[in-house]
């Protein structure tokens, strides 16, 4: 009779183990799912992008019910932090918006009212810098800048 309850709580316990590891191995293992309107807003839609190499990406999105240009930077590949930033900057205005410093996912949010002018934004991630000026506006041609520090 105790060999039988002995088996039977060994097997409970082990249950209960590969349950856990199943549940908790998931939940640690799993990367964010950071998006461009999980940052900057469900209302906020992306109308444009840059590449930072292949560490990420810069966002654009805008709002049209409020005016709002949103951006932010998303790596490709969440973990360890990393020195990042995203910026925007409205020149008729002289409006600007960013953050810059150790994320692990993504900079941002950074927000400015840019309804009817052109922006220029951008971003880093490590070494890797990028700039997109004269953005979004159909008077003149952005100009895309990648630099390597």
């Amino acid at each position: 009779m105790g060999s039988v309850r002995n088996i039977a709580t060994v097997g409970a316990l082990a249950t209960m183990v590969v349950g856990a590891t199943a549940v908790f191995g998931a939940t640690a293992s799993a990367a964010p799912n950071v998006t461009p309107q999980g940052v900057c807003g469900s209302a906020y839609k992306t109308v444009n992008s840059v590449a930072v190499g292949s560490l990420g990406t810069v966002y654009l999105t805008y709002n049209s019910s409020n005016g709002k240009n949103c951006v932010t930077t998303i790596r490709t590949d969440p973990g360890t932090a990393k020195v990042m930033s995203t910026y925007i900057y409205v020149p008729a205005t002289e409006a600007s918006a960013g953050d810059d410093g150790l994320f692990t996912s993504y900079a941002g949010p950074g927000y400015v009212y840019g309804k009817g002018h052109c922006v220029s934004w951008g971003g880093h991630i490590s070494n890797v810098y990028v700039s997109v000026d004269n953005s979004n506006c159909a008077a003149r041609k952005e100009s895309r800048t990648t630099e390597i520090r």
